[in-house]
């Protein structure tokens, strides 16, 4: 059953814990995310290129 009392209790530990981010990690993850999505999407379109070539 779920409980809500330690939903909240969990919850506002990790509000505790966790930091806002400084500039510099800010960009970093940024930099990181959009990697992976330009990544996915030439993987992506790569795939599409090959089916729609080889007629698949």
């Amino acid at each position: 059953m779920f409980n809500i009392g330690e939903f909240i209790q969990s919850s506002r530990r990790v509000m505790i814990v966790s930091k806002k981010p400084d500039w510099n990690e800010f960009r970093t993850i940024a930099k990181i995310t959009g990697l992976g999505i330009v990544i996915i999407a030439i993987v992506g379109f790569i795939i599409s290129f090959v089916f729609k070539f080889f007629g698949i």
